[in-house]
């Protein structure tokens, strides 16, 4: 076994890969080469599906919506969650215990494990244009003029969404940034205490600095996230309405299950999986670029 060394056990791995994974994708790719309702014979079109998707309108409506989940899903939780993080580190840790900071970071974690099924419910209950708290509030506290359905207007849908993906993804930078911050050395604060620097003075330069691997990790794998969203657009919206919450998922989702046109569906997921892939590897090396300046 020695001699062998460990590459026996990387076995399973590899095999459950390509069931899953590998198998699936040249599946998808081949059949977004074809004309096909998911039933019967394949009939080989070539290129049509693509030329047809990038003369659809409505695959070009459906990425705009993505930069705008991106911001929320990514940027601002992000951005967000390295402030949050070191405020809970650096002050509530410090003031008052370790305990309340883990209690705190527990807390904004929980959107996190909260199935996708019950928080669009609960949301879908809060921003109900009839009888939901959000709606209620502002009524009681003299703002009844900007009650309006949230989640059934083209104006508010989108935004509506985004308001509740920067609440369920703050947790997860929160945590990630926390972890990053038991590595740096207390006594580079200590010493930037003594040269008189400010709280924001460490954080901008020795904080966010020493954090960037974490930073990486966050913005890759939020962003991802961002672009397949599909299990929040699904219980709150159905990509409506008139399709101002449609995202590149469920527009193939759509094709594919709706529509019988699995050969189109598969070309809008093979695009968005070349454009995760390509994020990805940008991501990598600007991260790898930074190391080395480093």
């Amino acid at each position: 076994m020695r001699r062998k060394g460990y590459w026996p056990f990387l076995i399973p791995g590899v095999l459950a890969s390509l069931l899953v994974i590998v198998v699936p994708l040249v599946m998808t790719v081949y059949t977004s080469f074809t004309k096909w309702n998911g039933v019967g014979e394949q009939r080989w079109i070539g290129f049509d599906n693509y030329t047809r998707l990038f003369e659809d309108s409505l695959f070009w409506g459906s990425f705009s919506n993505i930069l705008l989940l991106i911001l929320a899903m990514a940027v601002v939780p992000t951005l967000l969650g390295l402030f949050l993080a070191a405020v809970l580190f650096d002050y509530v840790a410090k003031k008052f215990s370790n305990r309340w900071a883990s209690l705190f970071r527990s807390g904004f974690y929980l959107p996190q494990v909260i199935p996708v099924a019950v928080t669009g419910i609960v949301w879908g209950w809060i921003l109900h244009p009839d009888y939901g708290a959000l709606n209620k509030i502002l009524e009681s506290i003299g703002l009844g003029g900007l009650a309006h359905n949230w989640l059934g207007e083209p104006g508010s849908a989108l935004y509506s969404v985004m308001g509740i993906m920067i609440w369920v993804q703050l947790g997860y930078p929160i945590v990630m940034f926390m972890a990053g911050l038991q590595r740096v050395d207390p006594e580079l604060y200590e010493a930037a205490d003594l040269d008189g620097a400010t709280w924001w003075q460490r954080f901008r330069k020795i904080t966010v600095y020493l954090i960037r691997p974490e930073f990486y990790v966050v913005l890759v794998t939020t962003t991802i996230a961002a672009l397949k969203i599909f299990g929040p657009i699904f219980v709150l919206t159905g990509g409506g309405p008139s399709n101002a919450t449609l995202v590149p998922s469920y527009f193939a989702y759509k094709n594919f299950f709706e529509k019988a046109q699995v050969g189109y569906g598969s070309a809008i997921s093979t695009v968005l999986t070349v454009l995760i892939i390509a994020l990805s590897i940008v991501f990598l090396r600007l991260q790898n670029r930074a190391e080395r300046k480093a």
